[in-house]
């Protein structure tokens, strides 16, 4: 598979990271809607009662410090800015969101291969459930 195959090849919603935090977070009785396009970032899940959203970013696409988010040796006058630009963009957006009086937390998918930690502080995130309504 050539390059741009493997680019198109990429989603931005519905990823792996995204489905098992949406499943673990379901597990929990938490119910959520999906990225909510009028919200800064479009949050991977929104929590409109609590006014809180959860973002699962990927390591690599947001340049995260650890072993997945490591920049390509090649091609680095492409991949530096546009790493760059991304958490540039995703501070921008959890700025945005606080001013709206919105609470986010973000998931970093390295932090998935511990469940029972990311189980914790989902629940902390969200507090105590609320009526099965919500």
């Amino acid at each position: 598979m050539n390059r741009s195959e493997n680019m198109r090849a990429i989603r931005s919603t519905d990823t792996l990271p995204e489905m098992a935090v949406r499943s673990l977070v379901h597990k929990l009785g938490y119910r959520f809607r999906l990225h909510r396009q009028d919200l800064p970032g479009k949050p991977d899940l929104v929590f409109p009662a609590r006014r809180k959203v959860i973002f699962v970013h990927g390591c690599f696409w947001h340049a995260h410090a650890c072993k997945t988010g490591l920049i390509p040796k090649t091609n680095r006058d492409f991949w530096l800015p546009k790493l760059r630009r991304n958490k540039a963009r995703d501070k921008k957006n959890l700025e945005a969101l606080t001013q709206q009086g919105w609470d986010a937390l973000v998931i970093w998918q390295c932090e998935l291969k511990n469940g029972s930690a990311v189980r914790g502080r989902v629940k902390r995130f969200l507090g105590p459930q609320r009526s099965p309504r919500e």
